[in-house]
Formats: structure tokens, sequence, C-alpha cells
């Protein structure tokens, strides 16, 4: 059954993506054919290129080389681009829709086309470019919040929030040692790190020796993360052992009481029963019924549904999830901000904190437009409110 549900699930998404790049092919023909070299030129360079992500993904599963995560990187790239081509052809078809009414535009002749095209592909380029370099500039927002509740010792406390950091074929061991560095430098009480970790299959990962530098992180009250998505598409059998080869503290379902009396709460992904686990995840409810409500609690989700459940169970002080990316490239984020309560930022229902951060890494396309990576640190202070 699984094995079917994947096949289908694979077959769409091949049905979709070679769908929307037969339309760019064909558009991008009929501006590419001012000579028969060019012509040949374009449709090779095209479907090499649409290749590479089908074939770089293939080869990142089964055999990973430096290879293979560079046709897989020339592929991820080439998602981004296939978005902005497919949106700039349905401006050009609103264009010509209302040049068919009013007349405005000057005889195609295949010259003008091929210029278009050129034109065409080095806006695009530098769409992606900006969006580039903006995903390589990590930001730190911080926030600061007054917690009603008591705690052993000093009063005051800085949570470093980290999610979606996706170590992996395209996010290596400098974007691992900006992370680290960034850690370091705020010198944080707890780092959280909010799931996918890993780029799905962890064969890039253990290629490049990443997670090493993790280890350099040491905080007072410990690092702990939980599992995403991503750490199950790769086979959570496999990734946990990873995982706990850097000594990041995996909770699956699981509480924790730290010194200071500050409770943890690390829920499994909700995608753990389809990726196979037939036990599923427990509720919040369940993983609450021996915490303190008195001392503070702070829920690690990765994936922000059903934001009530916190609110509801009553408790909760602080909600961190990942996950969304806030849609990583615009205009996506609609999509996340229609699928998710929050989508990206801060959230307040009740007595309890929404966090939902918009991820350090990315996925597929190493772009980001629309939104920032981060690295969120939430500096807490709390009282007793019974004295």
């Amino acid at each position: 059954m699984r094995a079917t549900t994947f096949l289908i699930f694979f077959g769409t998404v091949l049905l979709i993506y070679f769908s929307i790049n037969f339309l760019i092919y064909t558009r991008g023909l009929q501006a590419f054919s001012l000579s028969p070299v060019w012509r040949k030129s374009y449709i090779t360079a095209f479907w090499l290129i649409v290749s590479c992500f089908i074939v770089g993904e293939i080869l990142e599963h089964t055999h990973s080389s430096l290879a293979s995560e560079w046709i897989y990187r020339v592929g991820a790239f080439w998602l981004a681009f296939m978005l902005y081509f497919t949106l700039t052809i349905l401006l050009f078809d609103f264009i010509r829709l209302l040049n068919y009414f009013f007349h405005f535009l000057p005889e195609m002749t295949q010259t003008l086309k091929f210029r278009i095209g050129i034109f065409t592909v080095v806006f695009v380029s530098l769409v992606v470019l900006a969006g580039h370099i903006n995903a390589l500039n990590t930001r730190v927002r911080e926030i600061s919040l007054n917690i009603h509740k008591k705690i052993k010792g000093n009063p005051e406390m800085k949570v470093l929030m980290a999610s979606d950091i996706h170590l992996g074929a395209l996010i290596g061991e400098n974007r691992e040692e900006r992370l680290v560095n960034i850690i370091i430098n705020q010198k944080p009480d707890l780092v959280l790190l909010c799931g996918d970790l890993v780029d799905g299959d962890v064969a890039s990962a253990l290629r490049k020796n990443l997670g090493r530098q993790i280890q350099k992180i040491k905080t007072p009250l410990g690092v702990y993360a939980i599992a995403g998505n991503h750490e199950y598409i790769g086979g959570i059998q496999k990734t946990l052992p990873y995982l706990e080869s850097i000594n990041i503290n995996i909770l699956r379902d699981k509480t924790l009481i730290l010194p200071n009396g500050v409770q943890l709460v690390g829920r499994d992904d909700r995608d753990n029963r389809r990726m196979g686990d037939s036990a599923g995840r427990k509720s919040l409810k369940e993983l609450m019924t021996e915490l303190d409500k008195s001392y503070p609690i702070i829920v690690m989700n990765h994936q922000p549904f059903n934001l009530d459940e916190a609110v509801t169970e009553g408790g909760v002080d602080l909600h961190l999830s990942g996950h969304t990316h806030h849609g990583q490239i615009w205009p996506l984020n609609y999509i996340t901000k229609a699928v998710f309560e929050l989508s990206w930022g801060f959230l307040k229902k009740g007595d309890t904190n929404f966090y939902v951060s918009s991820g350090f890494g990315s996925w597929g396309p190493p772009v980001r437009l629309g939104n920032t990576p981060e690295v969120v640190v939430f500096n807490l202070k709390f009282d007793d409110p019974s004295l």
C-alpha cells in the first residue's frame, strides 16, 4: 500500500513537472528559433537542464557524490526559474489578450521574439540571483516576552530557536558554520531546533561530514531538537542515529524538565504515520498530563497546524514551529498564508505565545523572495504571580 501511494504521488509530481516545462519549452521555442543553430542549442540545453532535478534527486538518494550534488544543484535552481518563467508567460498571455481587443503591440517578427526571449531570460536570472543572495543572508530576530510563572534561579532566560536548516546537498559546511557562529555569538541559555535539521536522505550529510560543527555548541541548558517531515522523508531509522551521533537530543513525543524548572514538550512530526509509523503521535493533552502548569511550558511542534490545541489545553507559554518557509519564494507565501493560521511571525492567543519561523535554510532552490532566513532569539523574563 505504501509503495502504491508513493508511485501515485511520484507519478503525479512528474506529470505536473513535465507539463509545466513543456509549456515553457514551447514558448521558448517560439523565441529561440532565429536560426537552426539557436533552435538546436535551445532544445538541447533546455531538456538537459530540466532533467537535472529528477536525475539529481535519484542520484542523491542512491549514489551520493560531488557530481550528483552539482546535478541536483542545477536542478534545484531550475525550480525557481520554472516558477518565474511560468509567471512571465502568464503575464505575456494577459498582454496578448489585451492586444486582441486594443491592438497596441507591434508586429511580432522573429527578431523581436528573440529579443523578448533574451530579455526574459536575463530578467528572470537577475530575480533568481537576488533571491539566492537573500537566502544566504540570515537575520537574527529578537523577541522579548514576559511570562507570569515561577522559575528556579535566574528569572531571565535566553532561548535561541532555529528551524528548517536542511543540511545536505545544498546547505553545506559554510552554512552550518554560519549557524554555529550565530549561536556562539548570541550566547543563549538554551538552543531549540524545531525540525528539518536534515534535507531528506542523510547520505549527503554523511558524505560531507556535516554536523560536526554543531557539536561545538555549548549552552548552560543544552541543545534539543524535534523531528520534522524531512527527517521522515529521508527515513527516520537512518536519520535518528545520525542526529544522535552529532550529540543532538531528539524529543519525539517526550517531555523534559530543565534544571530551572522550564518544561519542554517535543512533539513528533504529524507525518510520522504517513511515513510508516503505525503508532502515530501523541496528542498534546497526553504529553502534558504530568506537567506542572505553574512552571513555564515550551512546546516544539514542527508543523503549525491546529494552534488552538495549545490554547485549549492551557498552560502552554511558548509554542514554536517552522516548516512553512513562509512560502520561500513569492508568490507561494499566499498559499502558506491560506493553509496555515500563522505562516510566519508572532501571534498571541489567550496566554499562549506562538512563533512560526521562516527557517534558516531552504528546500529545493536556495532562493528566497518575499521573506528572509532567520534565527530567532527569545529574551524571556519570568515572574511568580503568587508573590
